[in-house]
């Protein structure tokens, strides 16, 4: 399982999870997943705006060798792929539960400070 992510020596558990979950789109996709449950590429690509097929590719390629989600394809005719969250998958978007509570309770200061600027 190569992966073009370091794999230490970390200077502490932050650093080895963000080694893991670095980059805008793995959170991202991690959350969609989450949310949504199995997804097709097509749905995932539906579901985070801005992403392009390289690079979600290339996150989902990531992810997969991180073991936090298992791709699965289907014998058919057109190919049928699917991803979902493996338990350690599942266990990383628990624990960016808080992260994500504390930036809506930023975006909310920001707007708060924004409007009475005004």
């Amino acid at each position: 399982m190569a992966s073009s992510a370091r794999r230490g020596p970390y200077i502490c558990g932050i650093d080895a999870s963000m080694d893991v979950v670095s980059g805008k789109w793995k959170s991202l996709i991690l959350w969609e997943l989450a949310n949504h449950g199995v997804r097709r590429f097509g749905e995932l690509r539906r579901g985070l705006p801005g992403v392009s097929e390289k690079m979600l590719i290339q996150q989902l390629r990531e992810m997969e060798q991180d073991g936090l989600i298992d791709r699965r394809v289907y014998a058919e005719v057109p190919p049928k792929v699917e991803y979902s969250l493996t338990d350690d998958g599942r266990s990383l978007n628990a624990a960016l539960a808080p992260l994500g509570d504390w930036g809506t309770a930023r975006v909310k200061r920001l707007e708060s400070a924004s409007t009475s600027a005004t």
